[in-house]
């Protein structure tokens, strides 16, 4: 052992006795610093008034950008389903004609007519599925092009339908002046 750990086991009674002043220590550290005071920002009415203000109006704005970006999607929604009406109105409007000249044509028996407006019918049912389907999920592409497809069809079934009924009735109009 060297001598300072030798003289701090015969004096350890006289570092026990004095204990460090901890108030002492920390008021001659305070009054060495130049701290300044610090103020209370909320003491002021007005700036009180100010913070209330500001937090109100971002709150509006944060409501305001929520609300308008619904609304946008209902646009986008409204425009898609003026669309679909669109659509709809002139192919139903279309069909509707043609299948009423199938069934005032006098050239089909009313067994054809029967099973062409049958035909017809399972076409309406395939579009209801459709419409359905376009409610649910609105911006799907595929299924508006689905439902302009099964106007097409049935479109063209009709078209087909009176060409050939047309065509059957000028061979028998020719057959008629044969000499």
């Amino acid at each position: 052992m060297d001598d300072f750990e030798k003289y701090i086991k015969e004096n350890r009674y006289l570092f026990d006795e004095q204990r460090a002043d901890k108030s002492k220590i920390w008021d001659n550290i305070e009054s060495r610093l130049n701290t300044p005071k610090s103020i209370v920002v909320w003491r002021f009415p007005i700036l009180k008034f100010a913070a209330s203000i500001l937090i109100l109006v971002g709150a509006f704005s944060i409501i305001n950008m929520y609300l308008n970006s619904g609304l946008n999607y209902n646009n986008q929604n409204n425009i898609v389903n003026q669309e679909l009406r669109d659509i709809d109105t002139y192919y139903k409007d279309l069909v509707s004609f043609q299948v009423q000249l199938v069934k005032n044509s006098s050239k089909l028996q009313d067994k054809e007519k029967e099973e062409f407006l049958s035909f017809m019918d399972e076409l309406d049912e395939e579009y209801n599925t459709l419409k359905l389907e376009m409610k649910k999920n609105l911006n799907n592409e595929y299924i508006l092009e689905a439902i302009v497809n099964n106007y097409k069809k049935r479109i063209e079934l009709i078209e087909n339908l009176l060409e050939q009924i047309n065509n059957s009735k000028k061979s028998n109009e020719n057959e008629g002046y044969i000499l």
